[in-house]
């Protein structure tokens, strides 16, 4: 039965029939249109950002936290070009969300008029699909169908621009009942033959690796993969995007690899003889110098999205499907292979060669020496006040890499990070979406100064809203993670890096300015203290400013460009690679 409305209101109800019920966005001139009806909505909320970055952040934020499809809504030219950062960022990590911008009238486009940009056009390498609808008729399906792609197969945003006049005109409401979609049928089954065979070289491995990344826990497998570790004792690594996947309390888990790894995770790729690849893209910063990466391994790749297997890495046995399917037939083809063999593979020697490594070469730091507090003890307390059952994200740089190593990651879903992208800014959005999504969670955002100054207006938004995140600022007054380069790579020759941030500006006050609470702490005796203040206010956004030792640095590194086999645990220090260990 249709139904007769506008364009806008046929959006809206669109939205509703997709299930949405939070959109972050911010209105103008083309998308006008769409926010009168909105009004009426007794099922979508809309929260007002201060900045279109951090209404797509937010929206990964939210999806990331949910598992649900998340929503940002700007107006076109410059409200649409804002929405880009977030949405590459969405693409790089396969958060499904549906950004729908307003776009001048149809008899306008192409003419230069007032805020127009061919965001279709701007968007199409960084999305999974986009729609310009200048056809009323077209909304509901297009609504369908952006929901669709966004949240099926490799999960990834969709970007749907619609013409003022489109939104103005009359229409049949007509929700579709099936989808066509003729050029779009992603493949979620493996196939059992490709199954077959990895399970046989697993089997027949002696130092196999499950190296598990973010697939894994958009998949929602993180229950079948400890069952596949715990059937042979596979060690696992999960790759910062895949943090949580396993416990990190479990025996089997030896760390996140990588250039910032830990050096049993990066060792154990190293020098395995058979990588089993779960929902990974062997990505620069895992591998280092690709040639020598793993030298002595074959590789099961597992993807759901064909175009990432043979890359960067060439796969002895690709399978094609979802992790959580991979899993479940791979598990039944291992039981078979063991059945048949009459014995179950043991890698007692080689679990018993990483636990030796994991042991002496432990992720850890020293305090400074100079009394200044430590941004590593810092992160490790709020992780044990704020516990496991927290929901954490992080901005980009030294303070994301220390969360990775020092923050309790017990469950999946509860570490949201720019993995991909490296989006400075992501940390303070993406923790109000999340809060909306998880009200019933203590979300904390782990920031650095710098990132923290590119979005830190949606305290704003959070504060008149009444979501009560809670930011730690880890502020070593510098962009840190490239004053650690300039440091060990040229010269300390600190150009642009040192952002005055001691004093200006102070981050407690401008909390207070933007309706929350704001603290302060500089002193290890006060850590605990200050982490416990923040986590008894529940009604407001609190900022904590943790004025931290500024050259404090990441360990281990690899450096760009050269091989794992290179990693430091400190300046000039390196393990013992070629000991009996490994």
């Amino acid at each position: 039965m249709s139904e007769q409305l506008t364009g806008a209101q046929a959006l809206i109800r669109a939205l509703e029939h997709a299930g949405v019920d939070t959109v972050f966005g911010i209105p103008g001139g083309a998308i006008l249109p769409a926010y009168d009806p909105m009004l009426d909505s007794t099922q979508i909320r809309h929260i007002l950002v201060r900045h279109e970055q951090g209404a797509g952040h937010a929206a990964q934020g939210y999806a990331a936290a949910s598992g649900k499809v998340g929503v940002c809504m700007a107006t076109s030219g410059p409200g649409a070009t804002n929405l880009v950062t977030p949405i590459a960022d969405a693409y790089m990590d396969s958060v499904p969300i549906v950004a729908i911008t307003g776009q001048v009238a149809s008899a306008a486009i192409g003419t230069d008029a007032f805020q127009e940009a061919d965001i279709r056009g701007i968007t199409m390498p960084i999305t999974k699909h986009n729609f310009l609808v200048n056809d009323p008729n077209d909304i509901a399906t297009t609504i369908a169908e952006a929901f669709h792609i966004a949240s099926t197969g490799r999960p990834g945003p969709v970007l749907v621009d619609v013409t003022k006049d489109a939104m103005q005109a009359k229409v049949d409401f007509q929700w579709p009942t099936e989808l066509s979609l003729p050029g779009y049928r992603p493949v979620t089954r493996p196939h059992p033959k490709q199954v077959r065979e990895a399970a046989r070289l697993i089997a027949a491995a002696e130092k196999p690796v499950l190296y598990v990344g973010g697939g894994v826990i958009r998949a929602q497998a993180s229950a079948e993969l400890k069952e596949l570790a715990e059937l042979l004792g596979i060690p696992v690594v999960t790759t910062l995007m895949a943090r949580g996947a396993l416990p990190d309390s479990h025996e089997l888990h030896f760390g996140m690899p990588g250039m910032h790894g830990s050096v049993s995770a990066v060792g154990a790729l190293q020098r395995s003889d058979l990588l089993i690849c779960l929902g990974a893209r062997f990505d620069d910063r895992v591998t280092g110098r690709l040639d020598s990466f793993a030298p002595d391994a074959k590789v099961i790749h597992a993807d759901i999205d064909p175009a990432e297997i043979g890359k960067n890495r060439a796969a002895d046995v690709p399978i094609v499907g979802d992790c959580k399917e991979v899993i479940t037939d791979l598990l039944a083809a291992l039981r078979t292979e063991i059945a048949n063999a009459g014995r179950t593979p043991s890698y007692d020697t080689w679990r018993h060669q990483l636990e030796t490594v994991r042991a002496k070469y432990p992720v850890a730091y020293d305090e400074p020496e100079d009394g200044t507090l430590s941004p590593q003890y810092v992160i490790e307390r709020i992780g044990r006040i704020a516990g496991p059952d927290a929901v954490y994200t992080a901005g980009v740089g030294q303070h994301q890499m220390w969360s990775a190593h020092y923050l309790p990651f017990e469950k999946p879903g509860h570490w949201l990070n720019s993995g991909g992208l490296g989006t400075m800014g992501y940390a303070v959005p993406a923790a109000m979406g999340a809060k909306v999504a998880r009200p019933d969670k203590t979300v904390w955002a782990i920031d650095g100064d710098g990132c923290f100054q590119m979005t830190n207006q949606e305290l704003v938004t959070c504060a008149l809203e009444g979501i009560p995140i809670k930011v730690a600022v880890i502020n070593n007054q510098s962009l840190g993670m490239v004053r650690q380069w300039q440091t060990l790579f040229y010269d300390k020759r600190y150009s642009n890096t040192d952002l005055h941030s001691a004093r200006i500006p102070d981050f407690a006050k401008l909390a207070e300015a933007m309706g929350g609470v704001g603290l302060r702490c500089s002193d290890k005796d006060s850590v605990d203290a200050t982490i416990d203040k923040a986590m008894s206010v529940t009604d407001q956004p609190v900022v904590v400013d943790f004025v931290v030792h500024r050259d404090a640095m990441v360990w281990p590194m690899v450096a760009a460009g050269v091989s794992n086999d290179e990693i430091q645990i400190a300046r000039d220090m390196a393990p013992t690679w070629d000991s009996e260990e490994l």
